[in-house]
């Protein structure tokens, strides 16, 4: 399943919120630097799905807002 996220870096919090079917807006509280957004957007949707973060791939928008993950089965 793909789903699309717009990341909001630096906040005061950490969440995932749904906005539409398979769109959601995920606040994280590192910087986005060398990675560690990313991975923090990963670890927060892994955990929102209750799955474990190796099911959880970033596809595309690396260096963007807006990311495609995917989530496998």
């Amino acid at each position: 399943m793909k789903i699309r996220v717009k990341v909001k870096p630096n906040s005061r919090e950490n969440s995932v919120k749904e906005l539409e079917n398979d769109y959601f807006e995920v606040k994280v509280s590192v910087p986005p630097e060398k990675g560690k957004a990313n991975k923090r957007v990963i670890e927060l949707i892994a955990k929102y799905y209750k799955i474990p973060k190796s099911k959880v791939t970033l596809i595309s928008g690396e260096t963007y807002h807006e990311k495609v993950l995917n989530i496998s089965n």
